[in-house]
């Protein structure tokens, strides 16, 4: 079990790792669009496999809770622009930038849980916290501004993630919720663009229809697969695999796409990698010496 949850996990991570690829196939086509069809395709693919696995009822009972609808409704809005700002900085020259977003959301996660659930920090996990500060403070610097598409990414996931710990459904019950919720918004728009001639669907070949409808199984199957990794080995190992995603995805910035990384900005990037380091091998060693515990149980997917 332990070792299938490791390539559950790493497929996830590679997967995501190289989403530059898949959308770069399809810059052509508006970001916003691509969204909605991520959207809409996400929702048809997890109620199919809903139907499949007999659990539609099980969700359409927690519809009908009012607080229920509230969580995840913000969370539906925090993932769908995650997923807006994520394309439109790939197809926009910006994978670098957007590999530093996923590099600090670790980091952003643990502050949260300090500010929101009055979690405790350790000494070096302030360390880290600070260092990643610093370092988006040198980038800002040499940017001349924020680096808005970064902290706009870790942000929005950031507290999706927080949404998430409150979030009493299943994995599957809850993206399919936040898909459903977004489900019929993004149907209207992509109509509409269509009815004024803007659509991309059915216009820009067999090549861009066929990845259009695939962002649907893109975004579900290694989501699933993060699932069933979470379930069968330690969380700290699944947070040290998390950093394979961005590392995929700045490496590809730099070596594929020739996107620019000056000395200035190897320097900012460098004080947030010390700081993951900090953290990962903080995290690694408060995991080996803390009292063994009972095994967690896990919602089922």
């Amino acid at each position: 079990m332990f070792r299938k949850g490791i390539l559950y996990a790493l497929g996830a991570y590679f997967i995501w790792g190289l989403f530059p690829i898949y959308w770069k196939l399809i810059k052509h086509v508006p970001a916003i669009q691509l969204i909605g069809h991520r959207i809409a395709w996400s929702f048809i693919l997890l109620a199919a496999v809903l139907f499949a696995k007999r659990k539609w009822p099980e969700l359409r009972a927690s519809v009908s809770n009012l607080k229920i609808i509230r969580i995840y409704s913000l969370a539906a809005v925090l993932v769908g622009a995650n997923w807006f700002i994520y394309v439109w900085a790939v197809n926009s020259g910006y994978i670098i930038e957007a590999s530093l977003g996923y590099f600090i959301n670790p980091l952003l996660s643990v502050f949260l849980g300090l500010v929101f659930l009055r979690e405790r920090l350790r000494l070096f996990q302030w360390i880290a916290i600070g260092l990643a500060a610093a370092g988006v403070l040198y980038l800002t610097i040499d940017y001349g501004h924020l680096p808005w598409t970064s902290l706009g990414l870790a942000f929005t996931f950031g507290f999706y993630g927080l949404v998430k710990k409150i979030a009493p459904l299943s994995p599957l019950n809850g993206l399919t919720l936040e898909t459903g919720i977004l489900f019929l918004p993004a149907v209207f728009f992509l109509a509409c663009q269509d009815w004024l001639g803007k659509g991309a669907f059915l216009h820009t070949g067999l090549l861009s229809d066929l990845l259009m409808a695939g962002a649907g199984f893109m975004t579900t199957v290694p989501l699933l697969m993060f699932v069933s990794a979470a379930r069968r080995i330690p969380l700290t190992m699944v947070g040290i695999l998390h950093y394979i995603t961005p590392t995929c995805q700045f490496l590809l910035g730099v070596l594929v796409y020739g996107e620019a990384f000056g000395k200035t900005r190897a320097i900012g990037f460098g004080i947030v990698w010390i700081a993951l380091i900090i953290f990962g091998v903080e995290g690694f060693w408060a995991f080996r010496t803390a009292p063994p515990k009972s095994a967690p149980e896990f919602e089922e997917v």
